[in-house]
């Protein structure tokens, strides 16, 4: 007969974080979220680790090339989604990597011989308002002058006339060479009075573009997830049928993170592809594997495939339904203790640290803390960041209120057929995700500040400064139905209900 574990399937609602002693330095300003993404040896360091412990799913309504963007702004990493042709993913990965902190190169360009509405229409376009002019019209090419939109007035001026007569020739323009450091290119900017310093080689010829609006971001933003080259990180979602084509032009686009999208990673499939990425690739790249929900399938992740993260959960997603379609998962909560327990004994066994992420299941901001107290080393989320005006999903508006389509990846919308080991498309013959909508709740950087000013204050309840410590130290207590009336409101009107009564 088969195996039955008497345990009882858990979620994250059920259960609350006993609060520890709270110390004079136990204070938000003093919290270190840095969360390991890469395995690593006792006695060392992670080689590739979150500023923030949130990454994005891949999935087509959540991580496109803007949220990528914002999210690794912020200290976090987005996974590019694989349901889509190798060259857009690609195309993806390198408009990510474009945002080079400080030098970035120029995307939208000019040739003098260009039309004042050539240059109104590539504005519109880029949303980009400083055009550098170039011989050829290309990032790359001789530099002759700059214009912006200060430049012309759009609806006053003689819009067929060329843009040399217009911009501002070279010998006007302050410009640095190649070899200034980013210090100084700010600094000239700063004496220099201008908001774009270009930056040309010894030959006159355009490198890139140094802006005082991203140093202001910068400042804004200094838990940057960058690379070794100063670009943004950025991670991808491969699958198990075309990685041998996949992943090559993935990493020579600059993807840093790797991470298999699959409903069930206990398979020979993964762990093959996985085996054969490191054999090619080497630690040139990190590998992540899943998904799963207990310490057997980790253990073979982690022993047999190598991977350097393993990524836990099945059917707990907002937008999943393969637990009601097929009858596999498990609790998120018990999937995750299961996995951390063995995560740990592994540890200390081999010496070898493999971070868990912890996928589906998270609700609201409460249940992502729970998530990282529980063991997580860091959480992956779809619906959170559907909601985001970054996601790549137009508005609509719905009964006056603004939502934003949102489908799972193994829904027939997305046709994400290699999701499934199925053989191709044709044989995708039911749903695992259902297609929805979801309200619009503002922007990355709002809602991420919300979390994680809870994350933080609550840790510092729990008298813990980094998230080791956190998942270390916290005590958590299962909670009853009636707990949860008890934790609400009670004998109470809410304005709510007073303005729906």
């Amino acid at each position: 007969m088969a195996k039955i574990l008497n345990e009882v399937s858990r979620t994250f609602s059920e259960f609350l974080i006993i609060p520890g002693l709270t110390k004079a330095e136990n204070v938000p300003a003093n919290v270190d979220l840095y969360a390991p993404m890469a395995k690593f040896k006792r006695g060392s360091k992670s080689s590739f680790a979150l500023n923030i412990p949130f990454v994005s799913a891949s999935m087509q309504a959540v991580s496109g090339a803007d949220l990528a963007i914002a999210l690794a702004r912020k200290g976090g990493l987005a996974f590019i989604y694989c349901s889509q042709s190798i060259e857009s993913q690609a195309e993806m990965v390198a408009r990510v990597k474009l945002h080079k902190a400080g030098f970035v190169p120029s995307d939208s360009n000019l040739r003098p011989e260009s039309t004042l509405a050539e240059a109104v229409a590539l504005s519109r376009k880029t949303g980009h308002s400083t055009m550098p002019v170039t011989h050829d019209g290309t990032g790359t090419g001789k530099f002759l002058g700059i214009l912006t939109d200060k430049d012309f007035w759009e609806f006053e001026d003689n819009l067929h006339a060329p843009v040399s007569r217009s911009m501002t020739a070279k010998e006007n323009v302050v410009f640095g060479k190649v070899g200034i450091s980013l210090h100084e290119a700010n600094k000239l900017l700063r004496q220099r009075k201008k908001e774009c310093l270009p930056i040309l080689d010894k030959n006159g010829r355009l490198q890139s573009l140094v802006f005082k609006k991203d140093y202001i971001d910068h400042i804004k933003n200094p838990y940057e997830m960058l690379d070794e080259k100063k670009r943004l990180a950025v991670g991808c979602g491969i699958n198990t049928h075309d990685f041998k084509q996949r992943v090559p032009v993935l990493i020579e686009a600059g993807a840093d993170v790797l991470c298999f999208d699959s409903s069930d990673g206990y398979t020979q499939f993964q762990c093959d592809a996985a085996r054969w990425t490191r054999a090619t690739f080497g630690k040139k790249v990190v590998i992540g594997g899943g998904n799963v929900v207990d310490a057997e399938a980790f253990r073979y992740l982690a022993q047999e495939a190598k991977v350097d993260f393993v990524k836990v959960g099945i059917g707990g997603g907002s937008i999943c339904i393969t637990r009601e379609q097929k009858g596999i998962g498990r609790g998120q909560a018990s999937a995750l203790a299961d996995v951390v327990a063995a995560r740990d004994a592994y540890f200390r066994k081999t010496g070898t640290y493999v971070p868990v992420c912890s996928d589906g299941g998270l609700a609201n901001d409460t249940q992502i803390i729970i998530a990282l107290a529980m063991g997580a080393d860091f959480v992956m989320m779809g619906r959170y960041f559907a909601m985001t005006t970054e996601s790549p999903t137009p508005k609509v508006s719905i009964g006056g209120r603004l939502y934003k389509p949102y489908w799972g990846e193994g829904s027939n919308r997305a046709r994400n057929w290699q999701r499934y080991n199925a053989e191709s498309e044709s044989d995708f013959k039911f749903e695992e995700g259902i297609d929805g909508y979801v309200p619009v709740v503002g922007s990355l950087s709002d809602v991420l500040g919300v979390t994680i000013a809870k994350l933080k204050s609550t840790m510092c309840n729990a008298g813990a400064l980094t998230l080791g410590e956190f998942m270390k130290n916290a005590v958590l207590t299962r909670v009853s139905d009636q707990s949860f009336v008890e934790g609400g409101t009670s004998n109470i009107k809410t304005m709510d209900q007073e303005v729906l009564k």
